[in-house]
């Protein structure tokens, strides 16, 4: 019996541990945002890049219910930072229409106001790690570095959480 559990524990161990360590290799805290430029819903065209001597919260998300809440807190994110060196933005990183995504928006328990952008060649979901790991929740530092990162919704991706790592940098924190 012994043996028998021993053997189970070698193989389900690593099994359970595979998407952990998957998703550390993905989310790159200490480096480098990779760039992108996206159309926002609205029509405007959005960079990366341009947003640089300010605290970027981005937000990678599909169109499901976890990303609806934590799409959510961005928006407290967003109202509490207002007037800051802080830009919010979402991404529908799935590949999603246009008349989708605004469904998806239509249906949120807020009405968001931060830039929310298309991503029809799921382009920040290669350079950002998603598509399993959604939604994903980076706080990017005045120099284009991630200093924080967190996978679904959650007390650990919380709008106050958030807002509180975004408060670091602010006050010349990593």
């Amino acid at each position: 019996m012994r043996k028998l559990l021993l053997a189970f524990g070698v193989l389900t161990v690593p099994l359970l541990c595979a998407p952990l360590m998957f998703a550390a290799g993905l989310f790159q805290v200490g480096e480098k945002a990779p760039s992108f430029t996206l159309t926002a819903i609205t029509g405007e065209t959005l960079s990366l890049g341009s947003y640089k001597g300010k605290v970027v919260v981005l937000g990678l998300f599909h169109i499901c219910d976890p990303c609806m809440m934590q799409g959510s807190a961005l928006q407290k994110v967003y109202e509490s930072t207002q007037g800051k060196q802080v830009a919010v933005l979402g991404v529908n990183s799935s590949g999603n229409a246009k008349r989708e995504v605004g469904e998806f928006l239509s249906g949120f328990p807020v009405k968001v106001t931060y830039p929310y952008l298309l991503d029809p060649a799921k382009m920040t979901d290669k350079l950002y790690g998603g598509g399993k790991f959604i939604p994903n929740v980076y706080v990017i530092d005045q120099h284009g570095v991630i200093r924080w990162q967190r996978v679904g919704n959650m007390d650990l991706a919380g709008a106050d959480v958030i807002v509180a790592e975004v408060e670091k940098l602010l006050a010349g924190g990593n």
